[in-house]
């Protein structure tokens, strides 16, 4: 089988998030693997293991991603490309990173494609299902279970605190969920393996695209935190004095009533 899986690094979730001029600084901060991609890594190293073939891991950015494809490659992927965007491309969106993936798949044979269900930092969603249209393949969100028998998939994935269960052929693009499986630690030989493991940068210009077939569809106007709760009160007295008391903060304070 050929298996892929997207991978995004992202902020790692004990850093402290800092805003300047609308915008979050991303200066010195340590990055991860999107835990969700970690769920879709383990789930392509199985899937492998069980059906054979190899697994390649993708990632859209900048230099700032080959320390997680090396961890992903320690984990037990046999190869990783960095596509890397650093510089030919100032922003992007959504639309952009499945437009560009879109390019790097056109000439590969694919039977599975993994990814993780959100990234942390924007929580679109949208890289999955849009690459999948791109394709033309069948896409399935939230997974918690994946079967292969030959040709065909028995998935399982989370509906709102249910479960649907569901039939498709391949090829295949499904995003990953908690649930699915536990990610395993990068061992000790495998971080040796990961050293020697194909890791290969290649550019926009290797895929035959101008920044213009990717510019994005979205633009980000202002990044900014939520503003900070204030201290709660404890109304006193009998309950009909404290509802006069809350219908007064309400009227005078929140100005909802």
């Amino acid at each position: 089988m050929n298996i892929f899986v997207l991978m995004k690094s992202t902020f790692d979730t004990e850093e402290k998030i800092i805003i300047s001029d609308g915008r979050i600084e991303d200066d010195g901060v340590d990055l991860i693997i999107n835990p969700y991609d970690e769920y879709a890594i383990e789930e392509a190293i199985k899937q492998r293991d069980e059906h054979g073939g190899e697994v390649t891991v993708v990632s859209v950015g900048t230099d700032s991603a080959v320390k997680q494809l090396r961890t992903a490659l320690a984990m037990g992927a046999d190869q990783a490309f960095l596509i890397n965007t650093e510089e030919d491309l100032d922003e992007g969106d959504q639309y952009t990173t499945a437009r560009i993936l879109e390019a790097f798949f056109e000439e590969r044979e694919v039977d599975l494609i993994l990814a993780g269900n959100v990234a942390i930092d924007e929580a679109s969603g949208q890289v999955g299902p849009r690459l999948a249209d791109k394709l033309g393949f069948t896409c399935v969100t939230t997974i918690t279970s994946l079967e292969i028998k030959e040709e065909k998939a028995i998935i399982e994935r989370d509906v709102e605190g249910d479960t649907e269960i569901l039939e498709t052929m391949l090829p295949l693009l499904v995003t990953c969920q908690q649930g699915l499986n536990e990610p395993r630690y990068p061992s000790l030989p495998g971080i040796m393996k990961a050293k020697k493991k194909p890791l290969e940068e290649i550019e926009l210009d290797d895929l035959e695209l101008e920044e213009a077939d990717v510019e994005p569809k979205s633009k980000t106007i202002e990044v900014f935190s939520p503003p900070k709760r204030s201290t709660g009160q404890v109304l006193q007295g009998e309950l009909s004095d404290q509802v006069k008391q809350l219908v007064s903060l309400l009227k005078q304070e929140s100005k909802v009533l």
